[in-house]
C-alpha cells in the first residue's frame, strides 16, 4: 500500500490540469514549427491536464469539454484524425451536458477537422456546419470570432 503524500493531493490536481493546459497551449502556438520530441510534449501534457481535472472535486462537464477538446486539436496537429475523432465526440458529449453552444462550437469544429484530414469529406461538410449553427447561438462576439476564424481553415 502506498504512503499517505506529504501534499494536498487536491492542491496538486489544481496544479497539474492548469499547468499542464498552459504548456499544452504553448506547444500549440508554435504552429507547425514543432519537432517531434514537442508533438509527444503536446500530447502528453494535454492527456495529463485532462487526467489531472478528472481528478478534481471542482471539474464541471465545462472543463471536461474543454479538456478533451484540447487533446482532440492536439491529434490533429499530429496527423492522427481517428484518435481526434475519438476526443472531439466526448467534447461534444460534455459541451451539450454544459449547455453551451461555444463548447459545442469547438466540439463540431474539431470533428471537422479530424475528418478533413481523414479525407472523409462527407462527414467534414456536416460537422462543419453543425459548428455554424452553433456560431450563429454564441452571444458573445470574441468567442464568436475565434470560432468563425479557426472554421475558415476547415475546407
Amino acid at each position: 500500500m502506498a504512503d499517505t503524500p506529504n501534499f494536498d493531493i487536491q492542491q496538486a490536481h489544481q496544479f497539474f490540469s492548469a499547468d499542464c493546459f498552459n504548456k499544452t497551449w504553448d506547444n500549440i502556438e508554435k504552429n507547425g514549427a514543432r519537432s517531434y520530441e514537442e508533438n509527444m510534449e503536446m500530447l502528453h501534457t494535454a492527456i495529463a491536464s485532462l487526467w489531472h481535472w478528472s481528478q478534481r472535486q471542482d471539474v464541471t462537464a465545462r472543463n471536461l469539454s474543454i479538456g478533451h477538446w484540447q487533446v482532440a486539436r492536439v491529434y490533429c496537429l499530429i496527423q492522427q484524425p481517428h484518435n481526434a475523432r475519438r476526443y472531439g465526440l466526448l467534447a461534444l458529449q460534455f459541451a451539450k451536458e454544459a449547455f453551451s453552444a461555444f463548447l459545442c462550437g469547438y466540439a463540431y469544429e474539431t470533428l471537422a477537422r479530424a475528418e478533413m484530414l481523414a479525407n472523409n469529406r462527407v462527414a467534414m461538410k456536416v460537422y462543419r456546419e453543425k459548428a455554424q449553427e452553433m456560431l450563429e447561438q454564441i452571444e458573445d462576439e470574441k468567442d464568436r470570432q475565434l470560432l468563425a476564424k479557426d472554421l475558415e481553415t476547415i475546407v
